[in-house]
């Protein structure tokens, strides 16, 4: 195998000429300063690009990934994005987006224990153990993709919970959370929940304890909205597959 990179270099190439082509503004635009709208807080998974599954341009959406979307609030990265996107590009959609059969959530509900990537997964492994009777309980798949979904609705509440988020809304801006979770089995994006826009919306907050025990709904696959399991508390529209 060569050391090089030459045929992704090409395929640079490639790509940049065709996009001349289609448009022989758009690199000219891409050199003004960004604006997005949207901060997407995803997975670092190949097959979940923020800007391709939404249909973006590149400068329309700011992206943050990691191992299971996970907001760590002890994590430099994570909270110079967050201030960065908030702050100065005062973005007015924060999305934490997960995916279904996500590697991360599998390898959370095993019981290996390795260094840092069990760190990192660490909040979702206590969430599973705490609840193992409930999520045992479950077929294996439908175990999975509910840990998935609650995973997404577990870091919606803590990105809620960090200063740089209250002070926004402190101070009146508007700024709102949104979690969402992606199959790719179908292309298609679940809107889970919650939806906060201020402080109070997000003490108002159904405990998420409360949401594991809930019942799971499946939701209707394709273009319709998912059902939810909290009375819209805490945003669980399921995929029973």
């Amino acid at each position: 195998m060569s050391r090089t990179l030459d045929h992704l270099l090409d395929r640079n190439v490639a790509w940049a000429d065709a996009k001349t082509r289609h448009d022989p503004e758009f690199f000219r635009r891409m050199e003004a300063q960004q604006t997005p709208h949207y901060l997407w807080i995803g997975c670092s998974d190949s097959r979940v690009t923020a800007n391709d599954v939404l249909g973006l341009d590149p400068g329309e959406v700011f992206v943050h990934r990691n191992i299971a979307n996970i907001v760590h609030t002890s994590d430099l990265n994570i909270l110079s994005v967050l201030a960065f996107a908030v702050e100065h590009l005062r973005v007015q959609h924060v999305i934490v987006c997960g995916h279904y059969n996500c590697g991360g959530i599998v390898r959370a509900l095993s019981d290996e224990r390795g260094a840092m990537l069990d760190h990192w997964l660490q909040p979702v492994t206590v969430l599973y153990r705490k609840h193992r009777a409930v999520f045992d309980a479950m077929a294996p798949h439908v175990r999975l993709d509910r840990l998935c979904e609650l995973n997404i609705e577990m870091q919606v509440r803590r990105l809620a919970a960090t200063p740089i988020i209250e002070n926004a809304w402190a101070r009146g801006q508007e700024l709102h959370l949104h979690g969402w979770i992606y199959a790719i089995g179908d292309g298609l994006i679940r809107d889970l929940g919650p939806h906060l826009s201020s402080i109070g919306e997000r003490d108002n907050l159904r405990a998420l304890d409360e949401c594991v025990l809930a019942p799971s709904t499946p939701v209707i696959r394709a273009h319709r909205p998912a059902a939810s399991c909290c009375g819209g508390q805490c945003g669980g529209g399921h995929d029973a597959g």
